[in-house]
């Protein structure tokens, strides 16, 4: 994939498709994402290589003490720490595969865990710039207006989330009924590399959200956990670390997607988002950024969508809620959801698309809907100006 949509990118400039100053003023913009993107990928293949997804997910299982229900929720906890921390992305090539084996070796049913993680990658992605690109796309903006990102976005991300748990409970609580037997311990590997990551981790998310650009914290990040790992354990670091092909896959899209948009996806868009800062208005918006993301992909969505929220925190925020929320329903509509379809396919899970896209269509006006209501609860309240 990632070849097909480098070269359309390359091929919508090369034709004049999407003239020069035009791909090169959104080259400029998307600059810092793809660094981000760079930089958290290689901090999370870090963390994967040095085991602290593994270790996570074991200690979620010892603290289950045999609760089935109570792991379910454990490993809510884990998947929105990874997603919120370090991106979206990481808990659906990272925690996948964890999760998958954890549930085989106790003999837990695999659907309700796979759609948690798969969900909570999207639905918990509201809360800091470096949990989503589209986050990282719209900050800026936020910030322009006199905003402050987490502020805006708090509400709607604790609101999405309970939405989330507490929609898949409500499906699965029968399945997720009973105990479980945990026969191996958590075996910690380099305990100074684990702390490190852990620092790494969460100093990335706490100096982003104190305004420092998502970029240079990830790259610090990156730069910090590289350096632990060649003094303590040199053979985890090499070039296959580097993400570049995510990196061209993702550059591609943009591409090609601000051609679509300049010959007339914006402005069909715009017209299925109206105007407005109403309950309705907003609601309006993030359905129509989950519908785009649905049909096409939340990346593209964004862009697409983003002239009819210019100049407003509200709508900014409404089409976040509704690009990252919504995202539950195609196999398509998130990166991280296809990075998960990968994940699950590569180890052998039966995953039923059928069940998963009608347990979407369910789920996704509910948070949609939760999410707007956070938002509106945020302004009441003063959280946004």
């Amino acid at each position: 994939m990632w070849r097909w949509l480098a070269g359309a990118g390359v091929l919508v400039v090369v034709t004049g498709l999407l003239p020069w100053p035009e791909a090169a003023a959104l080259l400029a913009r998307v600059a810092p994402v793809l660094l981000f993107l760079a930089a958290i990928t290689v901090v999370a293949e870090l963390a994967d290589r040095i085991g602290a997804f593994e270790v996570a997910a074991r200690w979620a299982a010892e603290a289950a003490r045999g609760r089935t229900v109570l792991l379910y929720l454990l490993t809510a906890v884990v998947a929105v720490v990874v997603t919120v921390l370090v991106s979206l992305d990481t808990t659906a090539v990272l925690l996948t595969p964890l999760v998958l084996v954890l549930t085989r070796r106790l003999g837990l049913p695999l659907l309700p865990f796979a759609v948690l993680v798969v969900w909570l990658a999207n639905t918990a992605s509201l809360l800091l710039p470096v949990s989503n690109l589209t986050n990282l796309l719209a900050v800026g903006r936020l910030r322009a207006l006199g905003e402050s990102y987490v502020s805006v976005m708090v509400l709607p991300a604790v609101a999405v989330v309970l939405a989330t748990v507490l929609t898949l409970l409500a499906c699965y609580h029968r399945r997720l009924r009973g105990r479980f037997v945990l026969r191996e311990h958590v075996r910690a590997g380099d305990r100074v590399l684990l702390g490190l990551t852990g620092v790494v981790c969460v100093g990335i998310g706490a100096v982003v959200a104190l305004g420092v650009e998502p970029a240079v914290a990830a790259v610090a990040g990156a730069l910090v956990l590289g350096a632990g790992a060649g003094v303590r354990a040199r053979h985890l670091l090499s070039t296959s670390l580097l993400p570049w092909r995510l990196v061209l896959l993702t550059t591609g899209l943009f591409l090609v997607v601000q051609t679509v948009a300049d010959r007339g996806l914006s402005a069909l868009l715009a017209e299925l988002a109206g105007t407005g800062e109403g309950a309705l208005d907003l609601l309006r918006l993030a359905g129509a950024g989950a519908l785009a993301s649905n049909t096409v992909n939340n990346l593209p969505a964004y862009l697409a969508l983003e002239p009819a929220a210019e100049g407003s925190a509200l709508r900014l925020a409404a089409l976040l809620v509704g690009t990252n929320a919504g995202p539950l329903v195609t196999p398509w509509a998130s990166l991280a959801t296809l990075l998960w379809w990968d994940r699950c396919r590569a180890a052998g899970a039966r995953v039923p698309i059928g069940q998963v896209m009608a347990l979407g269509l369910l789920a996704a006006p509910v948070t949609v809907l939760t999410g707007v209501g956070g938002l509106l609860l945020a302004a009441r309240v003063g959280l946004v100006g």
